[in-house]
């Protein structure tokens, strides 16, 4: 059995973790590319949202690699991506392609028949030994998110463009690579103060802006144009909403991890959005208002086109917009959206996010 998942994000590092520490042969597909998207395009549903697409992409390009088991997550409620498991399936059969697919529903819904896809996994490793696994594949999904929360900060403050961003690739790559808890935390500690060390400029000018919207946007470099790393050139500190070990927390570990304080989104966007909505479109509300009242100076909602649950989010954002007084910009991205359109876009949000800040340190000034 040689498995593959989709990318999305860095999420193939502690996936990658997990399967080798139960011997498992893993091909984890080349980085999502035009390429990738060419082929889910190709042979994809053309209504379908540019998630699937792309994992479609992912699927082929794995194949060629040798892949033949594909593990894929389910969701639940009114949102499309409960199904596109069974839709590339069927997809990837009609091409001829032979695969085996074990697809994993959230177990705070489907706790047995999460256990039961788990054990066709696991195959003879004893439980023990798969709660070790998921114990190291969490510590390095949150080794990674320690190290992209640091390079977000200081994107926006240093001297020489690039650097950080070659100090966050080495250091990826070393925390991909660890096998054991020491070789990890060597890694992430070694990254952490190589960041430390980067020379810093003023940091007067960066403003503050929270990326809300559906989980596989907001991860995907490939998909969001790198709308991070952009913002970061932009003098901009980039907060998510979502990070890979929390998700996993709150949604996979039942909130085990006493290093990570659930954020009480629900309650946040109480006000305003009161019921599950399916996909991410409760958390972008909620964690909408959570920006908000930190202080934080604009707010983007990047989602996929036709996104049922960011549509209902995004009709509410406007309320949050004028109950705050915080600006808000929102992004749909799909096969025919391209970067230098959105970094156009960025640049006016930011423009108009500093001449607000600008007009308002005149009017306190001259009181």
């Amino acid at each position: 059995m040689k498995i593959t998942f989709p990318h999305m994000g860095n999420m193939y590092i502690p996936v990658k973790a997990l399967l080798e520490y139960l011997d498992l042969e893993v091909v984890v597909p080349p980085f999502s590319s035009q390429r990738t998207l060419n082929l889910g395009i190709k042979y994809g549903h053309e209504f379908a949202c540019l998630p699937l697409k792309i994992n479609l992409g992912n699927f082929i390009e794995a194949k060629e690699l040798g892949a033949d088991t594909i593990i894929m997550a389910g969701g639940v409620g009114p949102c499309r991506f409960g199904l596109y498991a069974q839709v590339e399936r069927e997809i990837l059969t009609e091409l001829g392609y032979d695969y085996d697919s074990l697809v994993l529903e959230p177990p705070d819904k489907h706790l047995l028949q999460f256990v039961n896809r788990v054990r066709k996994i696991i195959g003879a490793n004893s439980w023990w030994k798969v709660i070790e696994a998921i114990k190291f594949a969490y510590e390095k999904a949150y080794a990674v998110d320690l190290i992209e929360k640091n390079v977000q900060y200081l994107r926006p403050r240093e001297k020489k463009v690039g650097i950080v961003d070659r100090i966050y690739n080495h250091t990826l790559a070393t925390i991909n690579e660890a096998q054991s808890y020491q070789s990890l935390y060597e890694a992430t500690n070694l990254g952490l103060l190589k960041l430390e060390q980067v020379p810093r400029k003023s940091d007067e000018t960066v403003i503050r802006i929270g990326l809300v919207g559906e989980i596989y946007t907001l991860l995907e470099p490939f998909v969001n144009f790198d709308i991070e790393r952009e913002l970061g050139k932009l003098g901009v500190h980039v907060t998510r909403s979502l990070y890979l070990s929390e998700w996993i927390n709150s949604h996979l570990l039942m909130n085990i991890s006493k290093r990570i304080k659930p954020k009480p989104f629900a309650q946040l966007a109480k006000p305003y959005l009161n019921y599950f909505v399916g996909g991410h479109g409760r958390e972008t509300v909620g964690y909408a208002v959570g920006f908000a009242q930190e202080g934080y100076d604009g707010i983007i909602q990047i989602a996929p086109l036709t996104c049922m649950p960011e549509i209902v989010a995004h009709t509410i954002l406007p309320r949050i917009r004028e109950d705050y007084q915080i600006p808000v910009l929102t992004l749909y991205v799909d096969e025919q959206s391209g970067k230098a359109g959105m970094i156009t876009r960025l640049e006016a949000f930011v423009d108009l996010i500093r001449r607000q800040k600008g007009n308002q340190q005149k009017r306190r000034a001259a009181q």
